[in-house]
């Protein structure tokens, strides 16, 4: 049986309702989203940019928004999962949505589904779609939550998507190959309308789909593109160049690429929204991501980096091997179950001196014997020490790291939502 609207008052009352909605908490397919939809008439009158990809959305999505902020415009944007909050997911005017009106928009899809389940993600894609609807903006960004084909997203048409990079993860969902995992990522683009890659080494599926359904591919490295130099760089596409660029204020070499994708989508916007030099200029220095490679201040130094597959792992790699010398890195680290763990810790093992492991919370998390088991099957250099929770761990490696070492706190979004929590308990 429902249970009636009016008792649910506050957001953490609807989270809780939320979360037992549905049987499990990924179902993928858009029959019973669209279906919802259409019973609510919703619908956005703006222009709509999807962005999906293994990694690097929620950066790309961060670089459009505030650089089209910049330029004035009224922005609404879309990412999944949150860190701290939910109401992180929702925002207007790079603006967490209000309480009060994040309830107001689970409300309305409560009336709209009627007895349809949805899942948490679902009825919250939904509720952010509502709230932009009322909000008179400019443009939308949604970001994917897993794949794209059938993605709740997705069942919004993309005026813009772009797929940003294509790599092993959620295989039992989206298939065990980069090829089976790029069709499935293209399901956003649609015919007649800008499709952008900024994969270096796009899937032949992502491409055959594009030509297949007539979408206007851009692809890196052939349409677009970027060339660093020693204290700028330039990004050059389709319409032209745009040189002198700030390196941006996320840190990480990847984030070149990323910028670049984003301004490839702002290139082919610009007939109905222009950006000038200058907002992208602006955009480029005052964007915000946290927890891409974020370095705190303060020593010893701390990584927050939410890497948590192997693409990630990779990129975390190299950004932890051009920091320059520390004496010693101590990882707080954990993963879920369903991920691949065994590869994430060979790529970064090199990386580490210490380990300080501890369970996540949630039924999807894995005990720390399990944890500690995985990492010594591939042989990890460092020492592994077991806390009961990431909160302790990570108040270890602070008692333990001195100025000239560094904490590297990763693995999920999880591990790094507590470690920011206990910075702010501090």
């Amino acid at each position: 049986m429902t249970e009636p609207t009016n008792s649910r008052q506050s957001v953490a009352d609807w989270l809780r309702y939320l979360e037992q909605l549905h049987p499990v908490a990924i179902d993928l397919g858009l029959t019973r989203v669209d279906a919802v939809r259409n019973r609510m008439g919703l619908k956005l009158s703006c222009p709509v940019i999807t962005i999906g990809g293994t990694n690097g959305k929620g950066s790309v999505c961060a670089f459009l928004s505030t650089i089209l902020a910049a330029a004035g415009y009224r922005v609404g944007c879309y990412t999944s999962p949150h860190l701290l909050q939910y109401n992180e997911r929702v925002a207007v005017d790079l603006q967490p949505i209000a309480d009060a009106d994040l309830v107001k928009s689970f409300n309305a899809v409560e009336t709209g589904r009627s007895d349809t389940p949805l899942t948490y993600y679902e009825f919250g894609t939904l509720a952010a779609i509502w709230h932009f609807a009322q909000s008179s903006l400019d443009i939308a960004i949604l970001e994917v939550g897993l794949g794209g084909r059938l993605d709740a997203v997705n069942a919004f048409d993309a005026d813009y998507a772009a797929v940003v990079s294509v790599d092993l993860d959620h295989q039992s969902y989206l298939g065990d190959t980069r090829e089976k995992i790029g069709f499935e990522k293209a399901g956003i683009y649609r015919t007649g309308k800008v499709a952008v890659c900024g994969d270096a080494q796009p899937p032949a599926t992502l491409i055959e789909h594009a030509d297949s359904i007539g979408a206007e591919l851009h692809l890196i490295g052939r349409d677009f593109g970027f060339t660093r130099q020693e204290q700028q760089w330039a990004f050059w596409g389709r319409r032209g160049k745009h040189l002198s660029l700030p390196f941006p204020a996320l840190r990480g070499a990847y984030q070149l690429s990323n910028a670049s994708t984003a301004l490839a989508i702002l290139d082919e916007l610009r007939e109905q929204l222009p950006v000038g030099i200058g907002d992208i200029k602006r955009g480029l220095l005052q964007v915000e991501w946290p927890a891409r490679f974020q370095v705190m201040p303060g020593r010893p130094s701390v990584i927050l980096d939410v890497a948590h597959n192997p693409h990630a792992a990779r990129a975390l790699a190299g950004s932890l091997k051009s920091m320059g010398y520390y004496e010693q890195t101590f990882a707080v680290f954990s993963m879920l179950a369903d991920k691949d763990m065994a590869s994430v810790v060979a790529i970064l093992k090199d990386q580490i001196d210490h380990w300080y492991i501890a369970p996540l919370t949630g039924p999807r998390s894995m005990s720390a014997e399990v944890l500690q088991q995985a990492l010594i099957a591939e042989n990890v250099p460092g020492k592994v020490t077991i806390f009961e929770t990431i909160s302790q761990a990570y108040r270890a490696a602070c008692d333990k790291a001195g100025e000239n070492d560094r904490i590297a706190a990763f693995g999920s979004f999880y591990t790094v939502a507590e470690v920011l929590q206990t910075r702010q308990s501090r």
